[in-house]
């Protein structure tokens, strides 16, 4: 998954993102040991400052914990992990919605355009072998 950044927020709040998606994901799993700050800065293209930040804000939620010589790592806590994948699904939903509103839906016209694209997704799920 490549780093992407946009133009309208702080980079390391885009870090912190990215990686929260990375865990919630899978990519990183629970206990698993991150890449020093320098290694991820540069596969990132930032400044290890900025990734640092990042990281620090991530042991500050629970996300990651340090160990003095060993590195960071992802928490083995299996509840906050699922508690930060119902946060960030949280959020997507309700900044979906306030997309839709802007764009003048009603709740009805919004819930008929999920179920919509819902029963195309299931029907190519069940096509695909």
């Amino acid at each position: 998954m490549p780093w992407e950044f946009r133009e309208d927020a702080p980079i390391y709040t885009q870090l912190i993102a990215q990686i929260q998606q990375r865990i919630v994901g899978g990519l990183l799993g629970p206990g698993a040991r991150l890449p020093s700050v320098r290694d991820l800065a540069a596969e990132a293209g930032v400044n290890p400052n900025t990734m640092q930040r990042a990281l620090t804000e991530l042991e500050r939620e629970g996300i990651v914990h340090s160990q003095r010589t060993a590195g960071r790592f992802v928490t083995e806590d299996a509840e906050r992990i699922r508690q930060l994948r119902e946060e960030l699904a949280r959020q997507q939903v309700k900044d979906f919605l306030e997309g839709m509103f802007q764009l003048g839906f009603r709740r009805t016209e919004i819930l008929a355009l999920i179920t919509q694209e819902a029963d195309e997704n299931a029907e190519g799920e069940e096509k695909t072998p």
